[in-house]
């Protein structure tokens, strides 16, 4: 134990003097478990699913395993075999850190703030509005799914050029889609959500179905549920040609 203390030790060490490095980017091609050293007596840290994206603090592996950080910045150990190097598939120059006129007043009206990982603060990502509550036993007209949280569950099919928005988490249970969420849309039907929404009033304009859009928001990973990302909460939705 206090020889792998040691290993965690100067992995911390060994990324604070690498920050600088421009770093290979990779994914999982099989369900693999990440590890606190490179072998497998080494604790296990998670269990990661096909497809997650990583990337390789060090270009070579020690032991068969390749030395990585998730993304939600969990670092740790994997079988070399299944993991498949990639180079970054990154949204257009525009998007993640350019965009401007995002409101920050709305993120006061978030609810449980905490579980939201934020990635970029404004954002403006392109695709189409599609049905999230085609999977669902309830449907509704607009298309969002209704949250008792009071905010819309929406599902944006991202143009090509942003894929790279999306997760593991998005694959496999968000159809492939990002997830939008306008806050407090709908009446709070759950007791510990209505202090969000107090004194706030939603003006966000939700075009129909098939609509080809702009969203404007703010890039969150979601750590409940599967850990999707999200636009969360949207500042605004614009019909684009």
């Amino acid at each position: 134990m206090l020889g792998e203390l040691k290993l965690w030790f100067a992995v911390v060490v060994f990324i604070v003097c690498s920050l600088s490095v421009s770093a290979q980017q990779a994914a999982t091609n099989h369900k693999v478990i990440l590890r606190l050293g490179p072998t497998t007596a080494s604790a296990s840290l998670e269990h990661l699913v096909e497809g997650v994206r990583l990337t390789l603090i060090d270009a070579s592996p020690t032991n068969g395993f390749y030395h990585v950080k998730t993304e939600d910045d969990q670092v740790g150990w994997v079988f070399a075999k299944f993991v498949s190097l990639a180079p970054p598939t990154l949204p257009p120059p525009e998007s993640p850190s350019t965009a401007e006129g995002c409101d920050p007043s709305i993120n006061a009206h978030v609810y449980h703030p905490n579980r939201l990982i934020v990635k970029q603060d404004c954002i403006a990502v392109e695709g189409t509005i599609v049905d999230a509550t085609a999977p669902q036993t309830v449907h509704h007209a607009d298309g969002v799914r209704h949250e008792k949280d009071g905010d819309t569950h929406g599902w944006l099919k991202v143009d090509s050029g942003f894929e790279g928005l999306l997760n593991a988490g998005n694959k496999s249970d968000e159809g492939g889609n990002l997830v939008f969420e306008i806050v407090c849309r709908f009446p709070v039907s759950q007791a510990d959500a209505k202090a969000a929404c107090q004194g706030y009033t939603d003006t966000v304009v939700l075009p129909p179905v098939d609509s080809h859009v702009r969203i404007l928001g703010r890039y969150v990973q979601d750590t409940f549920h599967a850990k999707w990302m999200e636009i969360h909460p949207v500042t605004s939705i614009t019909v684009i040609p």
